[in-house]
């Protein structure tokens, strides 16, 4: 399930920055539907956030180390919360560039921590 939900999340994120990074290079201000492509990321991070913590309970623990885990996931939770204020607070194309790059960003974060849950990759 973990898999399949951080699949999920790395499409969203993905297509979502790549849509802000189209868009601000083309000059485009940040829309409403740019933000609310980060917000949807923010809430699957969420999700995130609690399978991470429900998952050891149902007895699937994670194999890699769990404080780079965590610091993955701390790091994608506010990423996107940091981009969205600054986009809405400078309004230029660069801010929709900044948001595609956010959302990329928390793309690699969120294999990243898949392959610390699941197998340990040196």
């Amino acid at each position: 399930m973990i898999l399949w939900l951080t699949i999920v999340q790395i499409i969203v994120a993905v297509a979502a920055g790549a849509f802000c990074l189209v868009a601000g290079l083309a000059g485009r201000r940040p829309s409403d539907f740019s933000v609310g492509a980060l917000a949807l990321v923010e809430l699957l991070l969420v999700v995130q956030v609690v399978v991470a913590i429900v998952a050891p309970l149902t007895g699937n623990p994670p194999t890699g180390d769990l404080l780079e885990f965590w610091v993955y996931l701390v790091s994608a939770v506010l990423l996107p919360v940091g981009a969205v204020l600054w986009a809405l607070m400078e309004r230029s194309r660069w801010s929709t560039v900044i948001l595609g790059v956010a959302a990329l960003a928390i793309g690699v974060m969120l294999w990243r921590m898949q392959v610390i849950w699941t197998v340990q990759v040196a």
